[in-house]
């Protein structure tokens, strides 16, 4: 029996090793959504949604449904992610039935759809298993509501009705909250406000910032430790002669409109009065 080369056990060793780190990466590559249709047709909007439901993707969702003795399940859901990565079925929305253990796949994420309105996004997983009597026998599929509740990841996953009385377009109805689908909060400041916030600010450096200088660079003691002290003190004066040549509502010069009790009066009836004392 021959024996290997050095060379030639070298390189099968870096074979084995490259071929085990592509299979680890394969099985450490989660699979993702993937929209209804050719790549190519994928709109915008879609993408942009799917990208918007990625911080959910990391996390797992689980309910419980007991109907009396014959029916218990569980329904483990996962944002455009397998439930099970191990099994490759792309089951993103499975049923486990806990009397028997039996699982079944209600929405695949390889047929997803996804569309969304003002605040809240809506997921669908079609492709499942095929129903038995029910639905003329059609594929399952999962609809997932998501509506908008600020400051919470991801809450109150619970399912909320499965129509089967049908016989097509049937569905599993799920619903849960998160911040995901909340729309983009706009500034509550408007244009003029933040020019007002700026104006302040910059009169609020210029006083501080002059008091100090005139303080502690230049010395001044009291008004003069104003910045441009006489220069708003001229502005001041001429502001205030403006007011009272608009606002006055005579001529200064205007004689006045009445006469009081003066001098002139008191004399003219002091001499009617005295015409009497005349020799006759």
């Amino acid at each position: 029996m021959s024996r290997m080369s050095p060379p030639c056990h070298t390189s099968a060793l870096l074979l084995v090793f490259v071929a085990l780190a592509v299979a680890g990466a394969e099985q450490s590559e989660e699979r993702s959504c993937d929209v209804v249709g050719d790549e190519s047709s994928e709109s915008q909007m879609e993408r942009a949604l799917l990208k918007k439901l990625e911080p959910l993707s990391h996390m797992r969702f689980n309910v419980t449904v007991e109907k009396g003795k014959t029916e218990n399940y569980i329904y483990q859901f996962r944002v455009c992610r397998e439930v099970n990565s191990t099994s490759h079925d792309f089951g993103g929305l499975v049923q486990t039935d806990r009397q028997n253990g039996k699982t079944t796949v209600i929405g695949r994420i390889n047929e997803t759809q996804v569309f969304n309105g003002s605040d809240w996004i809506m997921l669908i997983y079609k492709g499942g298993d095929s129903y038995g009597r029910h639905c003329s026998g059609e594929k399952r599929r999962a609809v997932i509501m998501i509506s908008c509740k600020r400051g919470v990841t991801a809450s109150s996953f619970s399912i909320i009705s499965e129509e089967r009385e049908k016989e097509q377009e049937c569905f599993y109805l799920f619903e849960m909250d998160s911040s995901v689908a909340c729309p983009a909060e706009n500034s509550h400041l408007s244009v003029g406000s933040i020019l007002l916030i700026t104006f302040v600010s910059l009169i609020a450096v210029y006083i501080i910032g002059g008091f100090l200088y005139q303080r502690l660079i230049v010395g001044a003691k009291g008004m003069e430790q104003i910045p441009h002290f006489a220069f708003w003190q001229d502005l001041g004066n001429l502001v205030a002669d403006g007011c009272d040549f608009v606002c006055r509502s005579k001529p200064r010069n205007a004689p006045a409109t009445y006469r009081g009790v003066g001098d002139d009066q008191l004399g003219e009836e002091s001499e009617e009065r005295d015409d009497h004392l005349l020799p006759m």
